[in-house]
């Protein structure tokens, strides 16, 4: 982690910063399965648990339950990962301790982590209170100050307060307006994204905008699939995100069962299907 300036933070008391991974988001089933967190003191010292990256590191909590195949795959972390791990009621005096006194934050945290934390605590017969502690949600403040509203764009390019929001006709107006600006704005505007890649300028030609307002190239309508340069259909989810969908089948034909009987939108079922096909001839 790359030196930060931690005196913009005006602390009386400690500040934890963690992250939860879980078996789902249902606070009264679900588990925690793996936690992180950072405590800033007031005097700028940092305290990190666990101390590094690495899957030698993490801190993984056996939750007394099976992590759903869905889940997994979407963090990684499978049952055989926490098979002898500590359980959370094992974890939960030192954790206590360490959490004592602090205020909390995160990402999402208000709606997601602080609950789930919450609810193991009391669980597992920890007297956790959230009274006196303050509650800074990182992506609150993002949402709050950096709004992707239809009034902010508006605002942002056209130099206008709309006026009737959540009236169709002058939202759509405005949406109008706000595209007839972006195109004025950006016509040979490039974004820096990565060391190697850059995006823009935006295009006037419709087929090419298309191609442009689509962030990545989806294959299917919830994004679970998308496509390459040779229109190869990817996963975009997962431990075999990036990886041909055709190959992932041809290794493991039972993949196709397991998502055809899963909870996935049948559009993404549709797409599987056809892929599918296509290999079988």
């Amino acid at each position: 982690m790359k030196e930060m300036n931690l005196s913009v933070l005006k602390l009386k008391k400690p500040l934890v910063i963690f992250d939860l991974e879980t078996t789902g988001t249902d606070l009264s089933k679900d588990r925690i399965v793996e936690i992180a967190m950072i405590k800033v003191h007031p005097d700028g010292t940092v305290e990190k648990k666990p101390e590094a990256r690495g899957d030698a590191h993490r801190l993984l909590i056996n939750p007394g339950v099976p992590i759903p195949l869905e889940t997994s795959l979407i963090h990684g972390i499978y049952d055989a990962d926490v098979e002898g791990r500590p359980t959370f009621k094992q974890f939960s005096k030192s954790m206590s301790e360490f959490l004592d006194g602090c205020d909390l934050g995160g990402y999402n945290s208000n709606r997601f982590d602080v609950p789930f934390l919450a609810e193991e605590f009391l669980r597992n017969g920890v007297d956790f209170d959230l009274e006196g502690r303050n509650l800074i949600d990182v992506q609150n403040i993002f949402h709050l100050m950096e709004q992707r509203t239809l009034r902010a764009a508006y605002r942002f390019y056209c130099g206008k307060e709309l006026e009737g929001a959540h009236e169709a006709l002058p939202d759509t107006e405005a949406t109008l307006e706000v595209l007839l600006a972006q195109l004025e704005k950006y016509p040979d505007t490039t974004v820096q994204v990565s060391d190697e890649d850059t995006i823009g300028p935006v295009p006037t030609e419709m087929d090419e905008l298309h191609v442009f307002c689509q962030r990545q190239r989806f294959a299917d309508l919830a994004g679970r699939f998308v496509l390459d340069d040779a229109d190869e259909v990817l996963f975009n989810f997962g431990q075999h995100k990036g990886k041909m969908v055709k190959d992932i089948l041809r290794s493991n034909p039972g993949y196709f069962g397991w998502m055809m009987g899963a909870d996935f939108p049948e559009y993404t079922k549709k797409v599987l299907r056809r892929v599918h096909e296509e290999m079988n001839g």
